[in-house]
């Protein structure tokens, strides 16, 4: 038997409602925020991420799924989506709109090789959010609103914003050298990839996953210590606004992100779910005011996020958020013989077209296996197929639920049911039910797209 690869997930039945439901309120909230949808290749040139992301950093190195494609050129499968995004900003000289910034969001699969765990896998989804062309902290403070107010939107209770800064080149520069004076006369005692990382991007060290425990690390030198004036100013103006958006958060100097391109605001957002482990992250982001250019295209000030939706459904779940999905249908359609059969397939169509949920026997079961398919798809009500009430242009309609029945006009059951449903489909729809001696009737035979029958006309 063939099997999925090592770190993928098939996704289907109640999760794939959930997962249905997280991304309708991510495209609810981007609206509001005006932010426009934006979709980019799954693979890209591999010089895009080893520049855009940075040669040092884990992702390129040990996690990114390099390829050489059939023209013998080099290809990466994306391992997260900004220096997508920033690639097509560039590509598509988005700078020269007048509406500026560029405020757009993206939802896709990202690829990593790594050590599949809990709410971590190579094949992962994620959604996230690029504002580019903006360099006001008001921008900063938005931005992790919106990502705060998406998870809030879902359910989740207690989530937890903490921000740090990397302070401009001048700072970071500073800080920089500090480290390496820190770390330098301890090299050996770190592991083999941050001695490494040492010389080429010593703040990848603050980094380490094998490290993390390291005494050396949690006494290392601090960013905000090392901030010119402009930096620690600016900073000052993110928190203010986080204030007046009533975002509770902490400073936590140990946030640097795991990717080269950030600058001045870094952030991370947890949710304190019990179960989740001690890796409670959700999602984070931070400024990027260089990457741009360093693909080619003029210095841009940006700021992004990106949140996994995989781990966001399981935080739910554990937190069991009672989330609106639907698991029930409006009606179910029985039939015995092949005329009712036909007349299912038609009526089925013109009730779904008019907007109720509905479904009906594919397999051929008898009457009483039937009502026991309705009882597994929760249907709420069933309609009985009886060729005597047909010619009658009439129908049996059983209230699942109470199991009470009755009979009413084929005309009427648009209205009965959106009565009984209050699904508001008899305001948008003028279309009546006819018989099926009726239709077939009255149909010309060339009817087209302004015919619901499911007939197949020469």
């Amino acid at each position: 038997m063939i099997q999925k690869p090592k770190g993928c997930n098939d996704i289907y039945g109640r999760e794939a409602k959930i997962w249905k439901y997280v991304e309708s309120i991510i495209d609810a909230t981007m609206e509001k925020y005006n932010y426009n949808y934006i979709r980019t290749p799954i693979f890209e040139s591999t010089e895009l991420f080893h520049r855009g992301i940075g040669e040092s950093t884990d992702i390129v190195t040990k996690e990114t799924y390099d390829f050489v494609d059939r023209g013998g050129r080099k290809m990466t499968l994306r391992p997260e989506g900004t220096a997508g995004v920033c690639r097509s900003y560039v590509e598509n000289k988005m700078y020269g709109d007048p509406n500026q910034p560029v405020k757009v969001y993206y939802n896709g699969t990202m690829y990593r090789y790594e050590r599949p765990q809990s709410g971590r896998d190579r094949e992962l989804t994620q959604f996230g959010m690029e504002v580019l062309g903006s360099d006001d902290p008001f921008t900063d403070a938005e931005v992790i609103s919106l990502a705060v107010n998406i998870y809030k939107m879902l359910g989740l209770k207690e989530i937890k914003v903490n921000i740090n800064t990397l302070g401009d080149k001048e700072s970071r520069d500073m800080y920089r050298s500090a480290l390496i004076d820190y770390f330098k006369p301890h090299i050996e005692e770190l592991c083999e990839d941050c001695q490494t990382r040492l010389e080429k991007n010593p703040l990848r060290i603050l980094d380490c996953k094998v490290d993390s425990d390291n005494e050396l690390l949690k006494n290392a030198p601090k960013t905000i210590d090392y901030l010119n004036d402009f930096s620690r100013e600016r900073f000052e103006q993110v928190k203010d606004y986080l204030d007046i958006l009533q975002i509770k958060y902490e400073v936590n100097p140990n946030i640097v992100r795991g990717l080269d391109y950030y600058n001045h605001t870094v952030f991370e957002i947890e949710a304190n779910v019990k179960g989740f482990g001690a890796n409670n992250v959700l999602g984070g982001g931070g400024r990027y005011n260089h990457l741009c250019s360093e693909i080619g295209g003029p210095e841009t000030p940006c700021i992004g996020f990106a949140s996994g939706i995989g781990r966001l459904v399981m935080a739910l779940e554990l937190e069991e958020v009672k989330l609106p999905i639907v698991e029930d249908i409006d009606l179910f359609l029985m039939y015995v013989n092949e005329d009712e059969k036909k007349y299912a397939l038609y009526l089925a169509q013109e009730l779904r077209m008019s907007g109720f949920i509905v479904d009906t026997e594919y397999t051929g079961r008898s009457l009483k296996a039937q009502f026991k398919q309705a009882d597994r798809l929760h249907a709420k009500y069933v309609a009985i197929l009886n060729s005597e009430d047909l010619d009658n242009n009439e129908i049996k309609i059983r209230d699942n639920k109470t199991k009470e029945e009755e009979i009413i006009s084929l005309d009427a059951l648009i209205y009965y049911l959106d009565e009984k449903l209050n699904t508001g489909a008899s305001d948008v729809t003028e279309d009546e039910i006819y018989s099926w001696e009726e239709h077939e009737e009255n149909c010309d035979g060339d009817c087209g797209e302004s015919c619901h029958c499911g007939h197949h006309h020469e």
